[in-house]
């Protein structure tokens, strides 16, 4: 068989909605606009667990976080032992190769990769020096890599403080052209380019920035919820930032996002020189959200569409046959990416999987979600029209209209009109609840649990941030990472 060359895309925390073809008038994503635009981009793709790490390992083996093992970000969990979408795609001929964030334990776990040039944000706490650090180093940046001062799960920002050639989406596209240059002429090429950016922290490159120095950002969205204990708690993060922090901060990410955009320009010019683009298949997809400040809130964790909802783009001549057919309609996960790739590729022999193919009729009637275990927990189903979301902390359900009210401005769960539709998506949801968290029913009723009397306590280590990596860092402790 004639197999396709695949390039797959993952940026981190980029959320759905943020780009110029989903109708922004603040972003500039013209790379990316273009393959939505001459491609198949799904309207309603999701992320079952958003958090980096659950997120991930549902991408690289088609499974649930029930069935891979993580729905909370355990970063010393090893892979499961199971086909991933590297090995398969090896094992039936491909070259593999990946460049940037794999997010894996351990750190040099190549996952089914043939080659892989990895740069993990510097952990230096699992032993291991990425494959950035040591490059910065040998061109006389040792150390210097978050000396702009800036935190890894914060808001605020300055422009980059080091050549253009050492940000980190520079690395990581400069080696991936350079994989691409080293293709074996004989197989199918799976390139997979994983950029760790638009996730903080927001240190874009003054070239971007500069491009949104005029641009005032579209308003967040806001709602009229009601203010329970577990709203209010999911808003504290967001809520030290001024207004003038605010509108920096959405720039700053969008400056990244642009960087991004304009980086997948060289990768799709390196392969049309190669005289392979016409035989491959473009991926472009995040593996979560960021819900930069839309309901008062930031970061990832949460089944708003802000942080839930993926931007899931299949582009390439090889996906024309499959466009104005509808398919960008269907409800889809990241689970999905897996099986939907090997059946584009035509790979027959496929591992057992929660994912489904997205091109082919049928599909799903709902997306179960799962994020987080105790105070924080949160629970989703989505179905065609409508999301529920599921806070046991407090026992707390909102209902949102997907096809009217996509921004979520509206809670519905009291409206008594919609009972029945409340109770069956309450149905699906103790449907799938599982282990810990079949305590959340009592006689076939939800109760969840009280709130605690005191909230979390206040982060001294400012939310992951860094500080001068050389020496590297002994006596690291883990406690408390985000992703």
């Amino acid at each position: 068989m004639d197999r396709k060359n695949v390039l797959f895309i993952c940026v981190d925390e980029w959320p759905g909605y943020l780009f110029g073809h989903s109708g922004r008038h603040d972003i500039m994503t013209p790379t990316i606009d273009f393959l939505a635009r001459e491609g198949i981009c799904m309207e309603n793709s999701y992320s079952e667990c958003p958090v980096c790490i659950p997120a991930r390992r549902s991408l690289m083996t088609g499974l649930s976080p029930r069935h891979h093992g993580d729905r909370v970000y355990s970063d010393r969990l090893v892979m499961p032992d199971v086909p991933t979408l590297a090995s398969v795609f090896r094992d039936a001929g491909y070259q593999t190769a990946a460049v940037g964030k794999l997010h894996v334990y351990p750190q040099r776990d190549r996952i089914g990769f043939e080659e892989a040039m990895i740069t993990e944000e510097a952990r230096y706490e699992f032993g291991v020096t990425d494959d950035y650090q040591i490059w910065l180093g040998e061109h006389g940046y040792t150390g210097e890599q978050f000396m702009h001062g800036m935190g890894n799960n914060t808001y605020y920002t300055r422009p980059w403080h080091l050549p253009e050639c050492a940000h980190e989406t520079s690395w990581v596209t400069r080696m991936m052209m350079k994989e691409m240059m080293r293709h074996d002429p004989t197989r199918p090429g799976f390139f997979f380019v994983s950029y760790q950016y638009p996730h903080p922290p927001l240190v874009p490159l003054s070239t971007f920035l500069d491009k949104y120095r005029d641009v005032e950002p579209d308003p967040c969205y806001q709602d009229d919820w009601e203010e329970h204990w577990i709203i209010r708690e999911m808003r504290k993060m967001a809520s030290s930032y001024t207004e003038h922090e605010v509108r920096e901060a959405r720039k700053a990410f969008m400056a990244q996002c642009t960087h991004i955009d304009y980086s997948i320009r060289m990768l799709i010019g390196t392969l049309r020189e190669l005289s392979m683009l016409d035989d491959t298949i473009i991926v472009f997809m995040s593996d979560h959200g960021d819900m930069l400040f839309d309901h008062g809130m930031v970061a990832k964790r949460l089944f708003y569409e802000g942080s839930s909802f993926v931007p899931m783009i299949f582009s390439g001549t090889p996906m024309q046959e499959y466009r104005n057919r509808g398919f960008e309609k269907k409800l889809c996960s990241i689970a999905d990416v897996m099986p939907t790739l090997l059946d584009l590729c035509g790979i027959d022999d496929v591992p057992e999987m929660d994912g489904m193919p997205i091109f082919r009729d049928g599909g799903r009637d709902f997306i179960y979600g799962e994020v987080g275990e105790g105070v924080k927990a949160t629970r989703m189903i989505r179905s065609g029209k409508y999301k529920l979301i599921y806070y046991p902390c407090g026992n707390v359900f909102q209902l949102f209209d997907m096809e009217n009210d996509r921004g979520e401005a509206h809670d519905l769960s009291s409206d008594p009109s919609l009972l029945p539709v409340l109770e069956e998506l309450k149905g699906e949801l103790a449907r799938n609840l599982y282990g810990s968290d079949l305590s959340w029913i009592s006689d076939g009723r939800f109760k969840g649990f009280a709130p605690p009397e005191r909230s979390s306590s206040p982060d001294f280590g400012l939310y992951n941030q860094r500080g001068y990596h050389w020496p590297p860092p002994t006596g690291y402790s883990n406690k408390g990472r985000n992703a």
